[in-house]
Formats: structure tokens, sequence, C-alpha cells
């Protein structure tokens, strides 16, 4: 198929970017989104160009790391699926492809098509651990977790941390995200020691990255290539509630035991 793609040219997050014009010829409906982006680049290295930068790593929609907008959707035109297990069949011959990186304040670009998401890692660096005890592991079957917990912990530990709900979300908010990484541990025994601060620690890095609030929009759960649920969302909030509640109780019993 023959393709016309426009592409996000852009130096470093100082820079002014802007859409560059590509015509692709011969392109083969079974090659994947990445290995069409593969065959441009060596065409723009044949050519004395510049190739496209953009983000892979294991292309197997696990990694997350092939964050990008295709056609202004996060990840492309087809649910359920990452940029890089995304296939060229999904289009026709003659399509026009525009590609630009994830937009979001507390995302910004790198180089062209990539984008800085390190904001992920240090809201689950304020609160994303357990405690644990060192030593012989623990026999497994002396920490029992009912079916119902032990499924919903798995539902939400499938995100993947790509920001795709922070890029179709028009607040740029990274609520799924948080709320995923959040329930996953609190489901489980090994998180319910932390269970109330870290939900406030998270939330209060959330929003000292410069992510936006939610309002309920919903676009999050429909780009996510994992289909995380906007119920985690719920137990977010009712779980920040109980947090802060039960920080004011214990403040409270600190001035009453002075």
């Amino acid at each position: 198929m023959n393709l016309t793609v426009f592409v996000w040219r852009q130096k470093n997050a100082q820079s002014q970017g802007a859409f560059e014009r590509y015509e692709m010829k011969n392109v083969s409906e079974d090659s994947s989104f990445l290995e069409m982006l593969d065959v441009l680049n060596l065409q723009l290295v044949e050519q004395g160009g510049s190739p496209v930068a953009f983000a892979h790593d294991c292309r197997e929609g696990i990694c997350g790391s092939c964050s990008m907008t295709i056609n202004g959707r996060p990840h492309g035109p087809k649910r359920l699926t990452t940029a890089c297990q995304l296939h060229m069949r999904n289009f026709s011959d003659g399509d026009t492809i525009y590609i630009e990186p994830f937009r979001a304040k507390p995302f910004p670009v790198v180089k062209d098509l990539v984008t800085d998401r390190s904001a992920f890692d240090r809201i689950q660096q304020a609160g994303g651990y357990v405690s644990v005890s060192t030593g012989a592991a623990v026999e497994a079957n002396s920490t029992p977790v009912d079916k119902e917990s032990a499924d919903e912990a798995f539902d939400a530990a499938a995100c993947i941390g790509c920001g795709a709900c922070v890029a179709a979300c028009p607040n740029g908010s990274a609520m799924l995200f948080t709320a995923a990484k959040v329930t996953h541990l609190a489901l489980l025994p090994q998180g319910k020691p932390e269970e109330m601060t870290r939900v406030a620690s998270m939330v209060s890095q959330m929003d000292d990255e410069g992510f936006g609030g939610c309002t309920n929009h919903g676009e999050c759960q429909e780009a996510c290539p994992k289909g995380i649920s906007i119920k985690y969302i719920t137990r977010l909030n009712r779980d920040f509630i109980r947090s802060t509640f039960h920080k004011a109780v214990s403040l409270r019993g600190k001035m009453r035991a002075q």
C-alpha cells in the first residue's frame, strides 16, 4: 500500500516542532506500525537525512515504551492495542497518517516522538512499595487471598504505564494510572501496612507533577491498551477520603496524648 505520513519532528523540549511529510511506497500490510517507521528511517538515512526518533523496547505490547499518538488517538485506531502491536492492515491504501508524541505538560518531548514519562516513575516511588520481612519466604498458603480481590489486583496490575490515559484525557489527568497502581497493592495483604499513607503520597506526587484532575470523561479507559477500568478511580477517591480521615484521627489522638 502507498501512504502519506506526517511525522512530528522536534529537536528537543525547547525547540519548536512541526509535522514533516513523507511518502511511503509499497508498505506491507503485514508489517507492524513500528516496522513501517523502521522502513521510513532507513529511507531517511539513505537520503542523508535524520531518522525519526521513537521509543520502543519489547515490541510485544508489554513494556509501554511505544507511546505515540496516531491520527489523534493514543496507540492508534485499534482498541486494546499498543502501537508496536498495531499492524498496517488496519489502514488502507492511500491513507494519510499523522504521528505525534503524547501531549501532556508532565511528558516533555525529548525528541520527535519520544517523551519523558519519568513523572510516572516518581508517582510510583512515592508509595509503590510494601513492607516485607527479611529471611526465608513465607509459605504462600499462610496468606490467603480471596479470588475476587486477587482477580481485581491482577486486572489493576496489568497497567504498563504507557501514558495513553494521560494523552487521551482532555485534562491530562493521571488518575487512571495512579488508581491502578494504588489498587493492585491495596487489595493484597502485603500492601496493607502502607494502605493509608500510600494513596495520600501518590496522589500528592501526581498533583506535584502537574497532571490535571479527573472530570469523568472516560477517555482514559477507552485509550488504555490493557483495558483498565475507571472503576479503580472510584476506589482511589474512596481510599483517599479514608486516608484523610485516618490522618485527622491520628493527629487528634497525638494531641490528646500530649
